[in-house]
């Protein structure tokens, strides 16, 4: 699942300084066959192309679609499970650029809203060129995950 940008995508674009939201949500599905023959960056070659696919066609299908039949995300709905993977970030702000009269931060997290097993939310890192990447993992997935020898095998190897 994928969060997408609107700002830019719509006609016209949301100005500069607009405080807010303006996403929407795809999804990339593929099997394990998949995954494991063609690897990872074709996965992310497959999400880079349903993002650039995004346009004002697609944004005002998607919007007219959700007037004509509303869905409001809860706990337990279709975007949760065992088998999805959710990352979302913005490289929007400068969150290394505030300064709250405490100094320069020395981490950025996204605090305790909008979290799940398996949530992965990436920030720009403090250095230009670095990401800083925060990973939300329930303890009993995590301990599955430490149990599992082939996952480890495979994390483990240099």
């Amino acid at each position: 699942m994928s969060s997408i940008g609107a700002r830019s995508r719509l006609n016209p674009p949301l100005l500069g300084g607009y405080f807010g939201n303006a996403i929407h949500l795809k999804q990339v599905k593929t099997s394990a066959r998949e995954l494991l023959e063609n690897g990872l960056g074709w996965v992310a070659m497959q999400i880079n192309k349903m993002v650039v696919s995004q346009n004002y066609e697609e944004l005002m299908k998607i919007y007219k679609g959700w007037v004509e039949n509303p869905a409001i995300l809860e706990k337990g709905s279709v975007y949760e499970g065992n088998n999805r993977l959710l990352i979302s970030s913005s490289p929007r702000y400068n969150i290394y650029g505030n300064d709250f009269g405490w100094g320069k931060p020395i981490g950025v997290r996204s605090g305790i809203a909008n979290k799940s097993d398996g949530k992965i939310t990436l920030f720009p890192g403090e250095k230009e060129v670095s990401v800083d990447i925060e990973v939300c993992i329930l303890q009993e997935t995590l301990e599955a995950l430490e149990n599992d020898q082939e996952f480890l095998e495979f994390v483990t190897k240099t």
